[in-house]
């Protein structure tokens, strides 16, 4: 078979891909190892995780009714029945994405998929079969990433999880150690702990999501202390061992090691691309150390006949700047002037309280020994927060003292994910502080802390006083 285009993989960047080529009006084709679409994302990731922390805020909310004089009985957990539902989310999802291919008419190839050349795939069937090749004009690379490993702990036991395996919902475990003090751990550390798993974090650094603004990490942590059983910071596992019914952990910490038993241990210690066995040797493709595939601005890689998106070309590993580069490769075949060059990838920790930034960053300005001036707005000063009894969040903007350009927003709290639309709209249209402030939001929400932040810049925010040396704002 010969096609035009053959996109491979069909995550979020992939189905994206194809779908747009297709309303573009080439022809083209998909190959996906699963037999479902959606990639990591939908299938073992980005949804299914949200759809439980769903579960959990609804938990976590029954409980704080309290301070309302509203007491819920204990709940009563059916792992099955959750389960399912998950399942359900997952397959309503993936059978639209089924559909909406079959009505753009993409080839659909399922399979796993290896480049013989630079313009010819060979795909084995999953359940067995003839191989079958592929021949192309152009391939779209999108083979995602999976789960990073540590061969030390590959011990044989069921007990031991990636966050694949953790997703699957196996049980609710009495104790569950996380490995990891990043997003993916702290996401299903939440989960777990709040369907009733005594949840254990511990960290090789010395703070919780290392790299992340410390001012949004910060209220995060604090609620997470008394969530989890405990956050060991500075520790690090040198050994894993089979126990009778668990998992026998070995730590280190300064202080000397220290030996526990868990019922199960995720290890969330980051993902990797799947740019290995893929034959990309027999290509011109460039590889680095990494095994991040190098691309240009275009995200055409250094063979003329494949270009890559999504996880496998770099960080950050986000589903939607996959589907936005998947977006711009087909407009470079379809030949426009498209380049992927944003000004702000916005990045959201699901937690509760959930952690958003997007732009620029008060760690990466003093790193670069950029000037900016830094506007905190405490939702203790928001009349919503207090009414929805969550006064621990804040929002954060970056400002170029020169120009008033805002350059970075930070939000910490619950619905930060959805708030920092906002933020990647105003850093995008390179909008100043003053266009915030000036923007009527409604009140009383919590996405008016982003004007109220504005104001805050200019000394002249209603909720908080800032005395002001000249006795005056900007």
């Amino acid at each position: 078979m010969h096609v035009p285009v053959v996109v491979l993989g069909g995550g979020p960047g992939g189905y994206a891909a194809a779908f747009l080529a297709a309303d573009l009006g080439m022809q083209v084709a998909l190959v996906e190892r699963d037999e479902r679409l959606g990639g990591t994302c939908l299938l073992r990731g980005c949804i299914p995780s949200k759809a439980l922390l769903h579960v959990g805020r609804v938990l976590s909310e029954s409980r704080e009714m309290e301070e309302w004089g509203i007491r819920f009985d204990k709940p009563s957990i059916d792992v099955a029945a959750l389960r399912a539902r998950k399942d359900k989310v997952i397959g309503a999802l993936t059978g639209g994405l089924s559909q909406l291919a079959r009505r753009r008419n993409v080839t659909m190839v399922s399979g796993a998929a290896r480049f013989v050349n630079s313009t010819t795939l060979e795909v084995s069937p999953a359940g067995g079969g003839d191989r079958q090749r592929i021949t192309f004009d152009h391939c779209i690379l999108a083979s995602g990433s999976r789960p990073a490993r540590i061969p030390a702990f590959d011990i044989g036991s069921p007990r031991v999880m990636d966050s694949t395996g953790a997703l699957e919902l196996a049980d609710v475990p009495e104790s569950l150690l996380v490995v990891g003090g990043g997003y993916i751990g702290l996401e299903m550390g939440t989960v777990y702990a709040e369907l009733g798993s005594k949840v254990s974090v511990v960290e090789l650094t010395d703070t919780l999501l290392p790299g992340a603004d410390r001012d949004l990490v910060k209220p995060l942590q604090k609620r997470l202390e008394g969530l989890f059983e405990s956050i060991m910071l500075r520790t690090k596992v040198v050994k894993l061992e089979e126990a009778k019914n668990a998992v026998r952990v070995t730590f280190e910490a300064a202080d000397g090691q220290t030996t526990r038993e868990f019922s199960r241990v995720l290890v969330a210690v980051g993902r990797r691309p799947n740019s290995d066995n893929l034959g990309l040797e027999t290509t011109k493709v460039v590889v680095n150390a990494k095994g991040f595939v190098e691309v240009d601005d275009q995200q055409r890689t250094a063979d003329p006949h494949i270009l890559a998106i999504g996880d496998v070309c770099g960080e950050p590993m986000l589903a939607h700047r996959a589907s936005h580069q998947g977006k711009v490769a087909v407009e470079v075949l379809h030949g426009e002037a498209a380049v992927f060059a944003p000004r702000a990838i916005p990045a959201v920790v699901f937690t509760d309280p959930e952690i958003a930034w997007a732009g620029l960053t008060e760690n990466e300005a003093t790193a670069a020994g950029r000037s900016v001036e830094v506007s905190k707005y405490p939702w203790a000063a928001s009349g919503r927060a207090h009414a929805l009894g969550r006064t621990d969040g804040l929002t954060k903007m970056l400002v170029d003292p020169e120009t008033d350009t805002v350059l970075g927003v930070g939000i910490v709290g619950p619905g930060a994910g959805e708030l920092i639309a906002e933020g990647v709209l105003a850093i995008e249209m390179g909008c100043s502080a003053r266009d915030l402030m000036e923007s009527i939001h409604p009140h009383p929400t919590l996405g008016e802390t982003m004007a109220f932040s504005a104001e805050n810049y200019f000394g002249v925010a209603t909720e908080i006083y800032r005395p002001k040396a000249d006795g005056g704002g900007r």
